[in-house]
């Protein structure tokens, strides 16, 4: 089979790993079958207008391998984000009218970080689900109202287009396409090579709940943080949180509240929810062990958790995400290896 064209796109004020990420990935496919005695499975172009050597928004020099506008259609077509990308300019507006004449031709369109600004103003998100990095959704919902954009995922896929999030998102998504294309062993020698996980599910969150949440600003409430992340099997009623924060019950959902941005309530229900995800991707326990160790007492209860808040019962997602390595290492062997397990 012959490789399949891989175009990155590059201009001034490109966020480097967003464009490097996906880049490593796809030459570590190339790499894996390499020593497998095999032929490439990509062919990877970075591509600028007029060829020009460009500067990434850290400083870094990039020079491409060809002129964007001499370019041949790609099978996968990759825009990274970046500074460059928010700017205004007649080197905008000439990528801008390049991505709208050639990106429909690719097989497969993806972003990176606020590169999905770009395929937005090149009009091939409206009417899309998309991602982007946190810190940009709102602008993009705000900028272009006809495109559905989702701040939760780690990236989204709709029909040919995928959008991921920011920065080291870029790698999970080029993993997947890997995965995709060339298969799960290729996809999880590259990730075992960059020193990465296989790759975050597509519908991970892109903060984990301790990150999602603000820090508290008090001793106390910090404790109490790191207490739930730690045992989500625990007693986590408000009163027993406020019991060891040394407040009263009103007064510490309250402080709580002001101070991490979300109730104890809803913050014990992301660590739990977080805590099961991880343990039906990464262990062999039944999903009855897992529902009692991550708090929820009852299969039934993670059941209805994992149906509101992902769409998805327990043995779905673990059909979707468990990586094989995992399937028959129960927790607790692997704690006796590890006992920060």
């Amino acid at each position: 089979m012959p490789p399949s064209a891989i175009l990155i796109v590059a201009f001034d004020g490109v966020q480097s790993l967003d464009l490097t990420g996906p880049l490593e990935v796809f030459t570590g496919a190339n790499a894996y079958f390499a020593g497998c005695g095999g032929g490439p499975a990509y062919r990877i172009s970075v591509a600028t207008m007029g060829a020009a050597p460009v500067r990434t928004s850290s400083g870094l020099t990039i020079v491409p391998d060809t002129d964007l506008r001499d370019a041949p259609d790609p099978h996968t077509l990759v825009v990274p984000g970046g500074d460059g990308t928010r700017s205004a300019g007649p080197a905008v507006d000439e990528l801008t009218g390049w991505l709208q004449r050639h990106a429909p031709r690719a097989q497969r369109i993806t972003s990176v970080c606020t590169g999905a600004f770009l395929l937005a103003r090149a009009g091939l998100l409206a009417g899309r689900r998309v991602t982007t990095h946190w810190a940009y959704a709102d602008a993009l919902a705000r900028e272009f109202p006809e495109t559905t954009v989702d701040p939760e995922p780690v990236y989204v896929r709709d029909g040919a287009i995928v959008t991921s999030a920011g920065v080291t998102a870029g790698i999970d998504l080029a993993l997947a396409l890997v995965e995709d294309d060339v298969g799960r062993e290729a996809a999880l020698c590259v990730a075992r090579h960059l020193v990465v996980f296989l790759r975050r599910p597509g519908g991970q969150a892109q903060f984990s709940a301790q990150l999602r949440a603000q820090l508290a600003r008090r001793e106390p409430l910090r404790e109490v943080q790191q207490w739930i992340s730690e045992r989500p099997a625990a007693d986590l009623s408000v009163d027993s949180l406020a019991a060891r924060a040394g407040l009263s019950p009103r007064h510490f959902a309250r402080s709580f509240a002001t101070e991490t941005g979300m109730t104890p309530g809803r913050y014990v229900d992301r660590v739990r929810l977080e805590a099961a995800r991880r343990g039906l991707e990464d262990t062999g326990d039944g999903i009855e062990q897992v529902a009692r160790y991550c708090g929820y007492g009852t299969p039934e209860a993670m059941r209805r958790a994992f149906i509101r808040a992902l769409g998805v019962s327990p043995a779905g997602y673990r059909q979707r995400f468990q990586s094989p390595a995992r399937l028959s290492t129960p927790r607790k062997a692997r704690a006796d290896r590890d006992p920060a397990l």
